[in-house]
């Protein structure tokens, strides 16, 4: 029988303090830390919001900044942004203005896209000035590195448990319905190929157990 691997808990679980997207009674709750200039959070961006669109109601997504600055010079301001624009009750737009545009994150940037998403430019204006949120940002970054011991971007949790795997779409729906005990997520009938897989792996595990 195979040791299964450490499973690494949460330490600072979900809050209504965190910028969250769905239902907080979703069956599974998918939490990630991410960089607005990491090129690997660029790429998962996409998977992400796809995993968000097949699934619905049946997800909770949440966002923790993690902006790592000494490889991303850019990623402190785009952070201060983010949440500029959540204190005016816009951050998703602003998540999605700053991964589109990862290569345009000066300061002159990030007013174009306050704009464009119709924030009081004014007041944004004077936020980032003011650094209005960037002790809050320094003390998230600081419990992500000493309580979950996140090292690096994107770092995902599936309902509290760090995920390890493969960041793409069949992969994630797979960890996301493993961790969906009361069974209440349907995959979408155009994925249907993920649930012979899924069957695949429920075997194997069997397997190991009888072992």
């Amino acid at each position: 029988m195979m040791n299964e691997p450490e499973i690494v808990r949460l330490k600072n679980t979900v809050s209504k303090r965190d910028h969250a997207r769905g239902s907080e009674t979703s069956p599974v709750t998918l939490l990630e830390y991410g960089n607005f200039e990491c090129v690997h959070c660029g790429h998962a961006y996409p998977v992400l919001k796809e995993i968000q669109r097949l699934l619905g109601e049946d997800l909770y997504f949440v966002f923790r900044n993690f902006p790592t600055v000494r490889t991303h010079p850019h990623a402190i301001r785009a952070a201060e942004a983010a949440e500029s624009a959540a204190a005016q009750g816009k951050f998703w737009e602003m998540h999605d203005e700053l991964f589109t545009h990862q290569q345009a994150l000066e300061d002159r940037d990030l007013s174009r896209y306050a704009k464009r998403i119709g924030l009081d430019v004014d007041r944004f204006a004077r936020d980032m000035n003011e650094n209005t949120f960037l002790k809050q940002i320094e003390a998230e970054y600081q419990a992500a590195i000493f309580d979950e011991h996140v090292t690096g971007t994107p770092t995902l949790y599936i309902n509290e448990a760090r995920y390890t795997g493969a960041i793409d779409v069949q992969a994630l729906l797979i960890a996301i319905k493993q961790a969906d005990t009361g069974r209440r997520i349907r995959i979408p009938e155009r994925t249907k190929g993920v649930l012979g897989l899924l069957g695949r792996i429920r075997r194997a595990r069997m397997d190991n157990v009888d072992e």
